[in-house]
């Protein structure tokens, strides 16, 4: 929809371009923790915890983030980047999730252009053995036509039915002897860790406090009620936050401590384990998300292209090991890797691996059958002590369950606040035009999909700092002003804040990464945000976690049948 010229400012619009860099110090937000009666804590700091932040600030409750570790560290940067409906949700004849998937899909893509791209995805039919049955292809088509109608028309176009010829010019190494047709419809792609840290920061704009490396140890109860929580942050500090009500938006950990009194109802919390691993694009080379049939699975796989990587995900499997060492298998690696050269015609090896991620989906649903026939809803309950808890649910529509939780929390506090989130432009993305900036490429390209009109506020520290502008991470577009820029204004704290998520270094060049850590650990004790020992001490601690994934990539479980 067009809108009309506007004859006066929007100040709408206005107040969400910020004139100076954004404040976000955590050693500020942690004296605000000590000395603030809160009417909620929300403990988690995950793309659903990040956002019921935002919505209970923007409704004018006092309110507190606290995440144990860094914002998005657990399953929220770990996803496949994808914002989308969910075509496999109408299989499973969930039609309802996959059309509020479509119109979340379309705000995020109003309120973040700077985060979310328009992303093709294309669909190869083969004689044999594709992704599905030949005879099954016109019931898939049909099935598109269910998706744009559902909501996939959102994104101004609609699925396409391509010729071989036009399937291998967004795929040349497609093995061309059982293509018959492709076909192509559209979704969206994020950077999912950026996303959740831009939704936490403009919580912090409406005025929530917001701190990562918080432990919240324990819930506190008077006269059997909730009334705070018990945290330590992860220099030692002990800090006592009151609070009215307390939301638990913590996901798969869940499972190790919900926080609810003994003798509330827990629901079941099953994690799926999903992995990715980040190859050379050069032995892809495709122009947007490729979906691979893998002979003999049901599951199939994804190709998409990043930058000069491809990503290629994902499995999905119960988990019951722990939730903080969560790491891609050789058996893992192999099935991305055979389903591929199944596919194309390339020469993919374990050897062409750069990188992988591994996390959990936190689905609730007990035991039985094959986790990736779980359907993708989310529960929330309140307790008769005032907790509420948020579990399960997607990325795409993490916006809604944020509204429903922080409904539900507003009920305790005997609030009739209305949600306002729907229509919230988030810090970098108010009147940013995606298309005018990325066109001719270059830096201001780069920072644009990054920090989108935050942008100069980097490219000051590049241009006008010494050594800025010289490369963060050897092969890689970052630069070391914008290593910086995170540790002053996005709350960086440690070498994996700003390697893994700040940026996403270690998943694109995991080798590459751990050669940059030394200057990381140098600039947070430049900019005063750690000192010598501790940085040293991280230093250990982030190399020996990548010999750990690097290990653990490389070793045969040998334990389980991916679907």
């Amino acid at each position: 929809m067009v809108s009309l010229p506007g004859r006066k400012i929007n100040d709408a619009r206005a107040t969400m371009v910020l004139e100076n860099p954004q404040g976000f110090s955590r050693r500020e937000m942690l004296d605000e923790l000590d000395s603030t009666v809160y009417d909620l804590v929300i403990v988690g700091g995950g793309i659903t915890g990040s956002y019921a932040a935002l919505d209970a600030a923007q409704r004018g409750f006092r309110v507190a983030l606290i995440e144990k570790d860094d914002f998005a560290s657990g399953t929220s940067s770990k996803s496949s980047k994808m914002v989308h409906g969910g075509l496999r949700y109408i299989e499973q004849g969930n039609l309802p999730l996959v059309r509020h998937s479509l119109l979340e899909r379309q705000r995020l893509r109003k309120n973040a252009p700077h985060l979310i791209q328009r992303l093709p995805f294309l669909f190869p039919v083969l004689s044999e053995n594709g992704v599905f049955d030949p005879r099954l292809a016109a019931g898939f088509e049909a099935l598109l036509w269910t998706y744009d109608l559902a909501g996939g028309w959102r994104e101004g176009v609609l699925h396409q039915k391509l010729a071989p010829n036009e399937v291998l010019s967004h795929c040349p190494t497609f093995k061309t002897e059982r293509l018959k047709y492709g076909l192509m419809y559209y979704d969206a792609r994020v950077d999912d860790a950026r996303l959740t840290l831009t939704i936490a920061r403009t919580a912090a704009h409406f005025g929530a406090t917001v701190v990562n490396h918080t432990k919240v140890a324990d819930i506190r109860r008077d006269s059997g009620r909730v009334s705070g929580v018990e945290a330590e942050t992860v220099e030692g500090r002990s800090l006592s936050i009151r609070a009215k009500s307390v939301v638990m938006a913590t996901g798969s950990w869940l499972r190790d401590w919900h926080g609810a009194h003994p003798d509330a109802d827990v629901p079941p919390i099953r994690p799926a384990k999903g992995v990715h691993i980040a190859v050379p694009w050069s032995k892809i080379r495709n122009d947007c998300t490729v979906t691979i049939p893998v002979p003999g699975r049901s599951r199939r796989a994804t190709i998409t292209r990043w930058g000069d990587i491809a990503l290629l995900g994902t499995t999905d499997d119960d988990y019951q090991a722990d939730l903080d060492e969560v790491h891609c298998t050789a058996d893992e690696r192999d099935f991305l890797i055979d389903g591929t050269r199944t596919a194309l015609n390339t020469d993919l090896d374990e050897n062409d691996v750069l990188g992988s991620i591994a996390g959990t989906r936190p689905l609730t649903a007990a035991p039985g059958g094959k986790s990736v026939d779980v359907k993708r809803n989310h529960e929330i309950r309140v307790d008769a002590d005032g907790l509420v808890t948020v579990v399960g649910g997607k990325l795409t529509t993490s916006r809604h369950m944020a509204e429903q939780t922080i409904d539900a929390a507003a009920q305790v506090l005997g609030s009739k606040s209305r949600c306002a989130t729907a229509k919230q432009s988030l810090l970098g993305g108010a009147g940013y035009d995606a298309q005018s900036t990325t066109a001719t490429g270059g830096l201001v390209a780069h920072l644009g999909e990054r920090y989108g009109n935050e942008s100069h506020f980097v490219a000051d520290i590049i241009e006008n700092e010494q050594s800025a502008d010289e490369p963060l991470v050897d092969g890689l577009p970052y630069l070391t002003g914008e290593a910086v820029y995170s540790i002053r204004r996005e709350m960086a704290t440690t070498i994996s804040d700003v390697l893994d998520r700040r940026t996403r270094s270690r998943l694109h060049a995991r080798e590459a990464a751990a050669a940059a850590a030394p200057k990381v650990a140098d600039l947070l004790v430049a900019e005063g945000t750690t000192d010598r020992a501790a940085a040293d001490a991280q230093l250990a601690d982030y190399l020996d976690d990548i010999a750990k994934e690097t290990t653990a990539l490389n070793t045969y479980t040998n334990d389980k049948e991916y679907v």
